[in-house]
């Protein structure tokens, strides 16, 4: 009987992000059904609910939806409602729940009491006949197959995609920055792979890592560090770049790796200080994104350019290849980590 290899789910969804991406854009005349319903429902403030990865692109669609759409926006506390029984008046509010299997039970019901009390309710999921899709009254598909790997790749990254899709319909635009994402995720994957090879032997037997990035990409800096920490067992920490230097960069030194999404942007720009102290500090910098060649590090993995604020949608995908790579060269397995599952039963 032959012996499955590791990581062969992870690295086989990894390789499916490209033709996920053209598929979703192509498809988007689905999600901007949804965004007419919001439109016309002129929410005033948008809360996102969700966990784990799903958590890092809500975080992602907070940025989208302050910057894009100059409303406020928040991170739901599940546990208010299913701990403490808090039932806040959610009239004008558009709530988004985010979850790649649609199954986690405090996300049910948090979405089905902010329904009770007035909320419109979208759940953006990558399984269309979830019981939170049920629970909400509208929903968005993610579209990216049955992922295998308990790692979130594939799903991650097209919730990503959704929302931007989602968002920017919204405020009326047609999606025009996303349009390219397929061929470009190619090339990313693509050109990156030698480097990322490199990056793999250079944190083979690291221990502690730092992921950080500001505006759109922290949410990439976080996505990075739970990546790292579930398959390979590192001790990730993700900082804004802002915060980094409010504290944790004491902690910096010569024996701290330390992982900077920055891509061109404003975001990108606001963070070269706190990597120029965290340099001077002695740390071994890998830069990932499309302004990495800006930054003082020992190694630079780009991305090819593209409007900043779906610049998270490439940036994450050599860093997955990085995750993948250090698992297994530590000698785990990526599609399986210990003591993990696909869905995540909190209440």
């Amino acid at each position: 009987m032959t012996t499955p290899q590791p990581g062969r789910h992870m690295a086989a969804e990894i390789a499916a992000q490209p033709s996920i991406f053209s598929s979703l854009y192509a498809s988007r005349s689905s999600i901007a059904e949804v965004a007419a319903v919001i439109r016309e429902r002129a929410p005033r403030f948008v809360l996102f609910a969700a966990r784990g990865s799903s958590d890092h692109a809500a975080i992602y669609a907070k940025y989208l939806t302050e910057i894009l759409l100059q409303l406020p926006a928040g991170l739901v506390s599940a546990s208010t409602t299913t701990l403490y029984g808090a039932e806040p008046d959610l009239r004008d509010v558009l709530l988004i729940t985010v979850s790649q299997s649609g199954g986690s039970p405090d996300l049910l019901e948090v979405t089905a009491s902010a329904r009770r009390r007035g909320a419109l309710t979208v759940a953006v999921t990558n399984t269309p006949e979830s019981p939170l899709n049920a629970a909400a009254e509208l929903s968005v598909d993610v579209a990216a197959g049955v992922e295998h790997a308990v790692a979130a790749t594939k799903t991650y990254s097209a919730t990503l995609l959704a929302l931007y899709l989602l968002i920017d319909a919204v405020r009326g635009g047609d999606g025009a920055a996303a349009a390219s994402l397929g061929d470009l995720a190619q090339v990313t994957l693509d050109a990156s792979a030698p480097t990322v090879e490199e990056a793999v032997r250079r944190y083979r037997f690291v221990d502690r890592v730092l992921t950080t990035g500001r505006g759109y990409s922290y949410a990439t800096a976080l996505e990075a560090s739970l990546k790292l920490a579930e398959t390979s067992y590192l001790a990730a920490r993700a900082y804004s770049g802002a915060d980094l230097l409010h504290g944790p960069v004491a902690a910096v030194d010569g024996e701290t790796a330390v992982l900077a999404i920055t891509s061109l942007g404003k975001g990108g720009d606001s963070l070269l200080d706190a990597l120029e102290v965290v340099n001077q500090r002695g740390a071994d910098v890998v830069a990932v994104g499309s302004a990495s060649e800006k930054v003082p590090s020992a190694l630079s993995i780009g991305i090819p350019e593209t409007a900043e604020e779906v610049a998270p949608v490439l940036e994450i995908l050599p860093v997955q290849r990085l995750a993948h790579g250090l698992a297994l060269a530590r000698g785990g397995d990526p599609d399986s980590p210990r003591g993990l599952n696909k869905v995540t039963r909190t209440l």
